[in-house]
């Protein structure tokens, strides 16, 4: 089933292994913002920056700074789910995700069944020092434009 995205949206497909559930056969909770980080960093990748040539090339990185997140229902074994991410505000330093890991469900409206959503604050940072500073301009605009 096709998932219907949002222009400033992204998502990739994830398969659910025995690693990654717990004893009680469904995922491990930490596992799921593994999930999110993975979509977070292939949406960097299709927009054409990858993470460790900011790194080097710019001297930045994007750290974690808060989420909120919540678990609906949990996923399990051999699930395919559509992790994704939409963008809400880009600033000088940061930006804001809203984030989501949905399972196919035809005999729902819509399709899908949403298990997990999260609000994601993300800085950037030298990564030298770890303090705040800005988005290099040439990536800030790129990103600022899918908006």
């Amino acid at each position: 089933m096709k998932y219907q995205q949002k222009p400033n949206a992204f998502s990739i497909p994830v398969r659910i292994y025995y690693e990654d559930t717990d004893a009680g056969g469904v995922v491990y909770y930490a596992n799921y913002l593994k999930f999110l980080e993975r979509c977070r960093t292939e949406w960097l990748r299709a927009v054409g920056h990858q993470q460790a040539d900011l790194l080097r090339d710019q001297g930045v990185a994007f750290v974690v700074r808060s989420v909120n997140i919540d678990y609906l229902k949990p996923a399990r074994l051999d699930d395919q789910l559509l992790v994704g991410l939409e963008v809400d505000k880009i600033s000088r330093a940061q930006i804001l995700f809203r984030q989501h890991i949905r399972r196919a469900n035809d005999t729902v409206e819509g399709g899908w069944v949403e298990l997990v959503s999260a609000a994601i604050h993300i800085v950037c940072v030298n990564s030298a020092l770890m303090k705040t500073t800005s988005i290099p301009a040439f990536l800030r605009s790129k990103l600022e434009a899918l908006q």
